[in-house]
């Protein structure tokens, strides 16, 4: 398994949950697809896109599950970042967590995100 996941508000994620599926964020839709981090690319993805926001969840999803709608493709310094060119079905969401956001602007990632 694939394992990728998605940054967004809590309000966009209820929307996700009444529609059943996520049809991205705003800036997916300018961009023509949801956005993805690996493990490792979220403490780069949080810094430079949610600086600042405290009404974040961390959706885990199976990568695997979306099949040839997932493309690889390079972004920030070359890095091959998930890119989904359709709505994410929430049957291939994992989990759902918080992202605590502290006093000092750092998001805490959850230890099932691998950090």
């Amino acid at each position: 398994m694939t394992l990728i996941f998605k940054v967004c508000g809590r309000q966009e994620w209820r929307a996700a949950a009444l529609a059943d599926a996520y049809a991205g964020s705003p800036d997916d839709a300018r961009d023509g697809f949801i956005h993805f981090s690996t493990a490792s690319q979220l403490p780069g993805t949080l810094v430079k896109h949610y600086a600042g926001r405290d009404d974040l969840l961390l959706i885990a999803v199976d990568g695997d599950a979306l099949g040839a709608t997932l493309k690889w493709e390079a972004s920030r310094g070359g890095d091959l970042f998930p890119h989904l060119y359709g709505a994410l079905p929430l049957s291939a969401v994992l989990w759902t967590k918080e992202l605590p956001f502290d006093g000092s602007g750092h998001h805490h990632l959850p230890a099932e995100a691998g950090q």
